[in-house]
């Protein structure tokens, strides 16, 4: 009998990612996410959320969720089909889908439980999945769920695409899926929306498009679907309420068959707990408020545009971001680990990218704009980097 320990790989592991400066270190939050918080007891700028329109803190949106809880509790109660579905999580779905043009709308637990739970219902035997080389993991993850045969397009490519697809037709296979993210989260770059419905409307292939990124962002808030004017063209619309709306959860938009499709197959639908009541109160809020204040959507490119100008005027190589993304490429990933530590300690808080998120030779620090950013926070961020960059030899 062979003596084994059987969780010696766990300490094995932990210690081969920090030889390899891959491992990483989770800082605490001591404040709300905005602009100018507190993490650790340090005073910071904020430049690695999701939160991009500012929403997580805006009195209206704060104001909903407290009310929604006074008024239905703290929890939902129960998986949504059982009874976990109140009128709150009903009526920001209808708010949601006319928002976004579409017929119906379903809220989900995650961004990452959307692309796990429908992915593999929407393809299985006998199709071809195929899908952008950059995708986002959770996409990843839904495709390895699926009995589907699966190919891969080069990133943003849809003259590749476009050859993946001819293979899939000539095969006789009975469904071909596209899946692509709208905004890609390491780069921040946009997908050729346009270019792929029209390669896949050739052959007949139903499209998927993660919008996580999109949503808050593009669009005047609607995501990338709405920004290249193709409503009716994109058959799934996968989107998350924990970015641009400031909330949590997931989305799936498109026609009413999709979303009753969705609520009957949809296994980490089915089988998690539905989102609290201050969510859905808070997410109907957000929502009024992207639709009303058009300012922070404003706010958000004008910072986007002005920290990407000054970045690459200091001499950082800001890769192809199109969007508040901003990579700083650094390619090395203990001088990305280095520059993170010195702007941390120099009151800016960016999140080192490494090795599984990006290829190895890929290593960025990822900027990420905020609505609620003054030009001050960002001449002040984009000296710490410059200080940074010079001291670890990037620049």
């Amino acid at each position: 009998m062979v003596k084994r320990n059987p969780t010696a790989f766990l300490g094995e592991e932990v210690k081969s990612l920090k030889e390899k400066n891959l491992f990483w270190h989770v800082r605490v939050l001591d404040s709300a996410s905005k602009p100018r918080a507190i993490v650790e007891g340090k005073k910071v700028i904020l430049l690695n959320s999701n939160n991009y329109l500012n929403l997580a803190t805006h009195p209206k949106v704060v104001a909903a969720a407290v009310a929604a809880t006074q008024k239905w509790g703290a929890g939902a109660g129960a998986v949504p089909v059982i009874s976990g579905t109140n009128r709150l999580e009903r009526d920001f779905e209808e708010k949601l889908a006319k928002f976004k043009g579409v017929e119906s709308a379903l809220v989900c637990q995650t961004g990452f439980a959307v692309n796990a739970g429908l992915i593999p219902q929407l393809a299985g035997q006998g199709d071809v999945i195929i899908s952008d080389e950059l995708n986002h993991g959770s996409i990843i993850d839904g495709v390895r769920l699926t009995k589907a045969e699966r190919a891969v397009y080069k990133h943003a490519d849809a003259e590749d695409l476009r050859v993946k697809l001819k293979e899939a037709d000539g095969k006789g296979v009975r469904r071909i899926l596209v899946i692509t993210d709208g905004v890609f989260s390491m780069d921040g770059d946009i997908a050729p929306m346009p270019q792929i419905v029209e390669a896949c409307e050739e052959y007949g292939a139903m499209v998927f498009v993660d919008d996580c990124h999109g949503e808050g962002v593009l669009g005047k808030g609607r995501g990338i679907v709405s920004h290249f004017k193709l409503q009716g063209r994109v058959h799934v619309e996968g989107g998350s309420l924990g970015k641009g709306f400031g909330t949590f959860g997931g989305t799936i938009c498109g026609s009413r068959d999709l979303i009753e499709f969705a609520f009957n197959k949809s296994r980490t639908w089915l089988l998690s707990t539905a989102q609290p009541p201050s969510v859905m109160g808070a997410s109907i809020a957000a929502l009024d408020v992207i639709e009303t204040e058009p300012q922070h959507v404003e706010n958000l490119w004008k910072n986007t545009e002005y920290f990407k100008k000054r970045a690459n005027e200091i001499g950082f190589d800001t890769g192809m971001s199109q969007t508040p993304i901003i990579p700083l490429m650094i390619r090395d990933s203990g001088k990305a680990q280095e520059m993170a530590r010195i702007v941390f300690d120099r009151g800016v808080f960016a999140t080192p990218i490494v090795y599984p998120m990006v290829a190895q030779d890929k290593a960025r620090i990822r900027a990420q704009m905020n609505a609620g950013l003054t030009t001050e926070d960002l001449d002040e961020a984009l000296a710490a980097f410059e200080y940074a960059g010079r001291k670890v030899g990037v620049l």
